[in-house]
Parts: C-alpha cells; sequence; structure tokens
C-alpha cells in the first residue's frame, strides 16, 4: 500500500512521502524478480480517501483535506482487487490521479516540490 504521495517529494510530511516511495520502488523490484513464477505484485496508489487519516496527520486546514482528487474508500479497495487480480504492478484509483501522476513525471522537481508544499502547508486566516 503505498500513494500517491509515492511519486513527489513531500515537504512538511518528508517521512510520510518517502516511505511511500520506497514501498512503489521496492513493490516494481519485486514484480520484476517474480516474473515466470505465477507470483504478482500490485502497488495501490490512491490518492486522498476519506478516513481517519486526515485527523492523525493534521491535514485540517490545507488544500489536501478537501481535495478534489479524493476517491470513495469503497471504490479505492474495489479498483486495488480488481488490479491485483490483473496481475497489474501500479494500481492508481481515480482518473484524477492518474492524470496527476502521469504529469508528475514531466514536472521539473523543484516545481514539484513546490507545488506539494502549497498543498501541505496549514492555511492561516487573514489577519
Amino acid at each position: 500500500m503505498a500513494s500517491v504521495a509515492a511519486f513527489p517529494p513531500g515537504p512538511f510530511m518528508s517521512v510520510y512521502y518517502a516511505s511511500k516511495a520506497y514501498v512503489l520502488s521496492f513493490t516494481e523490484a519485486v514484480a520484476e524478480e517474480m516474473i515466470g513464477t505465477g507470483v504478482t505484485v500490485t502497488c495501490l496508489c490512491p490518492g486522498p480517501v476519506n478516513t481517519n487519516f486526515q485527523k492523525r496527520a493534521y491535514l485540517q486546514g490545507t488544500a489536501m483535506r478537501n481535495s478534489p482528487l479524493t476517491v470513495d474508500v469503497r471504490e479505492v479497495a474495489r479498483i486495488g482487487y480488481e488490479g491485483m487480480k490483473q496481475g497489474r504492478r501500479i494500481v492508481i484509483p481515480g482518473w484524477k490521479n492518474r492524470v496527476l501522476v502521469a504529469g508528475m513525471r514531466f514536472a521539473p522537481r523543484n516545481l514539484l516540490t513546490k507545488a506539494v508544499r502549497r498543498l501541505q502547508e496549514k492555511r492561516h486566516a487573514a489577519r
């Protein structure tokens, strides 16, 4: 289980983003090692999902809290299960999340890092 957070650097949640990048890389490597064995390995990379995670990760007040990329938790589970049955290595639920990840591959890393920073920063009320 990774996340779309596996693809960009993640200021203010750097360990979380890095750990998801590790899971994605590890999954792809092991999946390659398993070719010809009948074993498949799938990494589920959802975007935002409405769960208690947002509260536990202190995401209230951030742009990530009410993201238009949010996918229903049941839909994430269904899509992940279907992808695993098909032997897919990477499953990204939600067309908006797939477009986002595809775009990240072409964005300059420093621009991507700054964009994620803006998403992760707490919103402060105007004084």
